[in-house]
């Protein structure tokens, strides 16, 4: 017997049946042909798709895959044609049954596709759903952390916000963002609702940088949430500087004039800086003057910067900045006799110089020049410094001051009078050695020359004297205390002395 059925006559309505039979990836055409081993092949080459494609996921099969799969099936509908064109079928005997039977069955691996594509589909919103709920999460996670510290995340999470509206606008995550972002500006404006003012300014500033990331249909109301908020923060975080006595109520108070120049808060900035000075101005005259001045100077300085970073339209700022300082100015002769009664004579002698040479015509001159010389006295002599010099001036006793010294002098006096001059160098003289001065025989301003001299009247009672050395070579002062008596003349006497440690008056 042959091998094989001999060919059957041509047919091709079979040739197409197989050829359909085949396309749907089972092999049936080779089935039908009596060709098991390429039925075979069908099979395994459609479990591997299966096994590929199940269970449908975001990312699909592999492309390379399914360009594979559909070249086989072409391959086989297009061999399975050939093959029966000439090769009778095991069953059904009749070509148009056959045919009929491959367009039905033809629907089975379209409406798997069909469904795959569902599947796949539904793949994809769940991934962009869990994508969403991973950004919301990172969100929460990050409550309570310094902004500064959460920001990376942030940033993060609204560059997933502004692609799921971006790149999928349709899903189901796309119309869940406006209600995400609603939360997020909730969680980072959180220490505005816990009135930590200073920590809110840096969340809520970003937060005003967000309605630039997204679509203005996705944020909404939202474009302007912060607003109110952030100048609310720049007052209250300044106005908390302000009356602290720190430096940031500029930038705070600057920031918030530039960026709302028009808001309810931007018009408390001038009445909060007045209370600031007229605060200040009632710790002047009292034991805190200095305090009080150091502050207004302050406030005067830091006011001119205000003026400068923001601008001063009403003229308010320069109004308050003009108080301060004048105020500043005035009450600095109360600071200085604050500091001389607290023993602080270098601090009132500086102090008193700086008043003096400020205000040339105020009522307080005269005594504040008495106070600084007293001052300077007492840093040689503490005791001159037990009582406050008034403007007091002359008395009965003659007190003869005379420089037996090569260099000029300046003699410095206080007691129940203060005052000073200054005698020129004496011509001729010369520095005494230290050994001379020891002997009990020793007399300066005795030899006869007509020394530089001035006369004094001053009242009874100890008057402290200073005689200190302008330039040359000595600089050590040197100094007396006289206690005066009715009936009396004295003498005092300024001469240099040379020794091994240097020399002085």
């Amino acid at each position: 017997m042959p091998a094989s059925p001999p060919p059957a006559p041509p047919d091709t309505g079979r040739a197409v049946a197989v050829a359909l039979l085949n396309l749907g990836g089972l092999g049936l055409g080779y089935a039908l042909t009596r060709r098991r081993l390429l039925m075979a092949a069908c099979w395994v080459a459609t479990a591997i798709l299966l096994v590929a494609a199940l269970p449908a996921d975001a990312d699909g099969v592999p492309g390379a895959l399914l360009a594979g799969y559909a070249l086989l099936l072409v391959l086989a509908a297009a061999h399975g044609a050939y093959t029966g064109l000439r090769t009778r079928l095991v069953w059904p005997g009749r070509a148009p049954l056959a045919l009929l039977l491959g367009l039905v069955l033809l629907a089975v691996p379209a409406g798997g596709a069909l469904w795959y594509q569902d599947a796949r589909d539904e793949a994809v919103q769940q991934a962009l759903l869990d994508r969403l709920a991973s950004a919301d999460h990172l969100v929460a996670a990050d409550a309570g952390k310094p902004f500064g510290t959460a920001e990376p995340d942030y940033r993060e999470v609204l560059g997933v916000y502004r692609g799921l509206v971006a790149d999928h606008p349709g899903s189901r995550a796309a119309r869940k963002v406006p209600a995400s972002l609603r939360t997020y500006y909730s969680e980072i404006a959180a220490p505005y609702d816990s009135q930590d003012y200073c920590t809110a300014v840096a969340p809520l500033t970003y937060l005003r940088t967000v309605p630039g990331e997204l679509p203005r249909a996705t944020v909404g109301t939202l474009a302007g949430w912060p607003d109110d908020r952030l100048a609310t923060s720049l007052y209250e975080c300044g106005s908390q500087g302000l009356s602290a006595g720190g430096q940031d109520w500029v930038t705070r108070f600057g920031d918030l004039m530039k960026t709302f120049p028009r808001s309810a808060q931007t018009t408390k900035v001038v009445p909060a800086v007045d209370a600031a000075v007229k605060k200040a101005q009632k710790g002047v005259g009292g034991s805190g003057s200095c305090a009080a001045v150091e502050e207004l100077q302050q406030l005067d300085t830091r006011i001119g910067d205000l003026r400068t970073a923001a601008g001063d339209p009403d003229g308010g700022l320069a109004s308050a900045a003009s108080r301060a300082g004048r105020s500043g100015d005035d009450g600095a002769y109360d600071c200085g006799v604050q500091e001389y009664r607290s023993g602080d004579f270098s601090g009132a002698q500086q102090t008193m110089d700086k008043f003096v040479a400020g205000h040339p015509h105020h009522k307080n001159r005269a005594r504040a020049q008495k106070i600084a010389i007293a001052a300077e006295v007492a840093q040689t002599i503490p005791a001159a410094g037990k009582k406050l010099p008034t403007t007091a001036s002359g008395g009965s006793i003659s007190v003869t001051v005379k420089n037996d010294s090569p260099q000029d002098v300046t003699v410095l006096y206080t007691g129940p009078v203060t005052g000073s001059f200054t005698l020129k160098a004496c011509g001729g003289c010369r520095s005494y050695p230290l050994a001379d001065t020891l002997v009990s025989t020793f007399k300066p301003c005795a030899g006869g020359r007509d020394y530089p001299q001035r006369t004094l009247l001053l009242p009874v009672g100890t008057t402290y004297f200073v005689h200190k050395p302008n330039g040359g070579q000595v600089t050590t002062a040197g100094s007396d205390t006289a206690k005066l008596r009715p009936g009396y003349i004295y003498t005092e006497c300024a001469y240099t002395t040379q020794g091994f440690g240097g020399s002085g008056i």
